[in-house]
């Protein structure tokens, strides 16, 4: 069907702001203004959901802006791509919204207005970056992303979230740069950087330029995807408070990092012109090594947050790993599993938030017995585990599946076995929580309080337990077509080849 105007990628974008801006009026009023957050997330979701439909059968709902420079116009559209990293978004805002209003007030943290309004501006560019329809529109939310988050990294005020926030800065900032660079040299080279499936670079470039734009780019692009070794800021950013870490690790700024690689693969360069040069090959071995070594640290984490941290590295570099195989099948399987992770990785954060809140635990040697003390709270970190493990009929089965599926279409029959086995580590680091939590006696000198209360605020445990169950449905069916989605954008990035 193909484009066609709209508004809806616009308000999907503003919907957000609005929010931020109704946060900040009802400052006084901490009740309305929750509410205010919850209901403008459940906003914006629909207005993704009323474009679903149309998307799934082949439209692209476009907004044009306008131009901001001669030459350079800004534009909103919902393609397939766009659309599965909208619905992730849309779908864990909803639930991170009354989760962030009970982890704020549980902890008693201080701010919660400033709080939250970056919570929702953080989602306005998310969905800047996933609706943007040219090079040029994506390089400024990309952007506005990371000065968007920023806030909420350094919430705490203190001494250590202050030197977070600068290592997160300069990492981030820093890999703009050079994504800046890239752009310029393609505007030059090009003309028009609008998105087109199977990529609009062609032969317009010599491959030494080639090769040259597209490494300014990934190195720039790594750096928000957490590919080792641009990885740093990602642990050090734990120390905000969890729901930005869920944020973080599940919808945001790590996840537009992997969105950019797809991006860059599929629709500016594409699969065809990258078949020969050797920088997609250093961006494999890179990706490998980042999910074997981010695996093994996380096995020796004590501190859950950061034990889940280089979890997420690790998984950040299948998805990577996933667009740079170049393989129909890998491509599909780098997009489910963006989902996938997406929904799982927050329910393991959500948990630990939960703990945390409860029983001021966040370590991973103070669990033990508390799943029996808080079950549901467990239950969903233990059905999560086994989702981001790979073992069906979890949706990261499926997705995992996929990739390794991918790795052996094109003849990577080592990176299979990578995939396969780093599947096995995350066994290693998360089922041991689990363990603990449900098969060893708490502590004799555990506090009274701890041992004879439950689970936390219902506002922290229904959301936890409704992605722990949305983990599943992924693999049972093609939840809200993402199946459907992820495959057409494969399809056409690659014309359709294994």
């Amino acid at each position: 069907m193909g484009p066609e105007a709209s508004l809806l990628p616009l308000f999907a974008v503003s919907t957000p702001v609005v929010t931020a801006i109704a946060v900040v009026l009802c400052r006084r009023r901490p009740n309305i203004r929750d509410l205010a957050l919850a209901l403008g997330a459940i906003a914006t979701f629909a207005i993704i959901l009323m474009m679903l439909p149309r998307v799934l059968a082949g439209a692209v709902p476009t907004t044009t802006l306008g131009e901001l420079v001669p030459g350079l116009t800004l534009q909103l559209r919902a393609d397939g791509m766009g659309m599965v990293f909208a619905v992730l978004a849309g779908a864990l805002w909803t639930l991170a919204s009354p989760y962030a209003i009970g982890y704020m007030r549980g902890a008693g943290e201080t701010r919660q207005t400033r709080f939250y309004a970056f919570y929702a501006l953080c989602l306005a560019t998310a969905f800047g970056v996933a609706f943007s329809g040219d090079l040029f529109t994506f390089f400024i939310f990309y952007e506005l992303l990371t000065a968007s988050t920023y806030p909420l990294v350094t919430h705490k005020g203190n001494a250590e979230a202050i030197q977070s926030g600068r290592k997160y800065l300069g990492f981030l900032l820093s890999g703009g740069v050079l994504v800046l660079l890239g752009l310029v040299i393609l505007i030059a080279q090009t003309g028009d950087v609008t998105f087109v499936a199977g990529g609009f670079v062609g032969s317009t470039m010599s491959p030494t330029l080639t090769a040259m734009t597209f490494t300014l780019f990934a190195v720039g692009f790594a750096t928000k995807a957490g590919v080792m070794p641009l990885h740093a800021w990602l642990p050090a950013a734990m120390v905000a408070p969890t729901p930005v870490s869920a944020l973080l690790h599940a919808v945001a700024v790590v996840k537009a990092g992997v969105f950019a690689f797809g991006r860059l693969i599929g629709f500016v360069f594409g699969p065809e012109v990258l078949s020969g040069p050797l920088v997609t090959t250093l961006l494999t071995v890179l990706a490998a090594t980042t999910i074997l070594v981010a695996s093994v640290i996380a096995l020796r984490q004590d501190a859950l947050k950061r034990r889940l941290a280089y979890s997420t590295i690790a998984h950040l570099a299948y998805m990577v790993l996933g667009f740079a195989l170049l393989s129909r099948r890998a491509i599909d399987g780098a997009l489910l599993h963006m989902v996938n992770h997406g929904v799982l990785k927050i329910t393991l954060f959500f948990a630990a938030g939960a703990i945390y809140v409860h029983t001021k635990f966040d370590r991973v040697s103070q669990l033990d017995g508390i799943g029996r003390r808080m079950p549901w709270t467990m239950g969903a970190f233990a059905v999560a585990s086994l989702g981001l493990a790979g073992l069906p009929p979890m949706g990261g089965f499926l997705s995992k599946w996929a990739l390794v599926e991918g790795a052996i279409a094109s003849g990577d029959l080592v990176l299979a076995a990578v995939m396969v086995g780093a599947g096995l580590l995350t066994a290693a680091y998360l089922f041991p929580i689990v363990h603990r939590a449900y098969f060893r006696p708490p502590p004799s000198d555990s506090p009274e309080l701890i041992r004879g209360r439950r689970d936390a605020s219902p506002l922290m445990v229904a959301p936890l337990c409704i992605t722990a169950g949305l983990g599943l449905l992924l693999g049972l069916g093609d939840l809200a077509g993402i199946h459907s989605l992820a495959d057409s954008v494969a399809t056409a990035v690659t014309g359709g080849a294994r």
